[in-house]
């Protein structure tokens, strides 16, 4: 029986995080042949080079595509989707791939969904119909009324998947992959465990409570990043006697000024207790937010897998305005002064109940098991 080509594009760390355990599921499967390309954000230093970590992980790269035009502006964003659209479509000419899987909502993955949907490639969607504060909501929509087929995360999200106007018989819900890695890896945490080297500032003993910081930018505000990130960090540092573990940003249009903040705070403030770091292994940093004695920021993952885990989380701003989540979230201004207010409630309640909104971490091969078995189809209509 010949094998199904299913393309799957990384373009961004946190989309590995997202489908790794999918792309061992496909790996893995019979009747279905794994073909990686990984691109963007993925292949460049200043962002962790997360390539290197999906090679030591053991995937043959099929491709590998650079198409981050540098400035990390509102135009460098509009031109980066444009240049991969570029180089995906030439990608997908020559794999000739059955199916495509786009990840989510970041701005590059308009591309993966335009490349093949203009070149009849059917076009399957993970973690649509989900609602966020930021410009991600529009991309996911968009990218959903693209796709051919729809693996959402949610019952809610398959529920605005089908008011939408998609055929029912090809949107499921089997959960997030990303809980497949919870549920299947030893999150303790201890400094034989984690790398001595990687990062800057004070070094971590991962035996003493941290806090864990990811907070990227949000396009619909750009230019106020960096005061957004100076509130945080300034409320981060009234914890003296706490380690904090700070995540750079993603490569969204305002990178830089949350990047800029960062660089300031470290070089203008002592660094008692502040460790920073480009990037984690998708198991290392599943260790890190499953330790941590609450996680403060705007990462979407603090949602998903936080909720899963039960970890303390204050949510700061509105990039993730709107998005399901458990009672483990608690959302906070701009302000340090709330953001301390609201810390400090988080680490006296102390860790919550895990919550399976997202799935129960058996996604990866139900979703593999049904790309095997679907009608593969690149032909779709509304179905209200």
């Amino acid at each position: 029986m010949k094998k199904r080509k299913i393309a799957i594009v990384v373009s961004n760390r946190a989309s590995y995080a997202r489908v790794k355990y999918l792309m061992k599921a496909i790996k893995e499967h019979p009747a279905l042949k794994l073909q990686l390309i990984v691109g963007a954000s993925t292949l460049l230093y200043r962002f962790g080079s997360a390539i290197n970590v999906i090679r030591k992980d053991g995937f043959k790269i099929n491709k590998e595509l650079y198409y981050v035009i540098e400035g990390n502006d509102l135009i460098t964003q509009s031109k980066t989707t444009a240049l991969g659209i570029l180089e995906l479509s030439t990608a997908f000419n020559e794999l000739k791939p059955d199916a495509i899987v786009s990840v989510a909502d970041r701005f590059e993955t308009m591309s993966t969904a335009i490349a093949s949907t203009y070149q009849n490639i059917p076009l399957i969607h993970i973690q649509g119909g989900e609602i966020s504060g930021n410009i991600d909501d529009r991309v996911r929509h968009a990218i959903t009324k693209l796709a051919d087929i729809h693996f959402v995360a949610s019952k809610k999200s398959r529920e605005r998947v089908l008011k939408m106007g998609e055929d029912k018989n090809y949107v499921f819900n089997f959960g997030c992959p990303a809980m497949d890695l919870l549920k299947n890896e030893d999150l303790s945490i201890n400094n034989r465990k984690m790398p001595k080297r990687g990062g800057t500032g004070a070094n971590t003993d991962w035996n003493k409570p941290y806090i864990l910081m990811l907070q990227h930018p949000v396009t619909t505000s750009y230019g106020q990043g960096l005061q957004e990130i100076t509130e945080t960090l300034q409320a981060l540092k009234k914890f003296k006697d706490i380690q904090k573990v700070v995540i750079w940003p993603n490569v969204d249009a305002g990178s830089d000024d949350i990047s800029r903040g960062i660089r300031v705070f470290r070089e203008k403030n002592e660094n008692k207790g502040f460790h920073y770091n480009k990037n984690f292994t998708p198991e290392n940093y599943a260790r890190v937010l499953n330790n941590c004695i609450c996680a403060v920021g705007n990462s979407s993952s603090f949602i998903r897998e936080g909720s899963f885990l039960g970890v303390p989380v204050v949510l700061v701003g509105d990039r993730q305005k709107g998005r399901e989540c458990g009672d483990n979230i608690i959302f906070s201004k701009y302000d340090r002064k709330d953001i301390i207010r609201k810390i400090k409630k988080q680490i006296k309640k102390g860790r919550y109940k895990p919550s399976y909104i997202f799935g129960k971490g058996d996604a990866g091969k139900k979703i593999a098991e049904k790309i095997a078995k679907i009608k593969l189809t690149n032909r779709k209509q509304l179905s209200y």
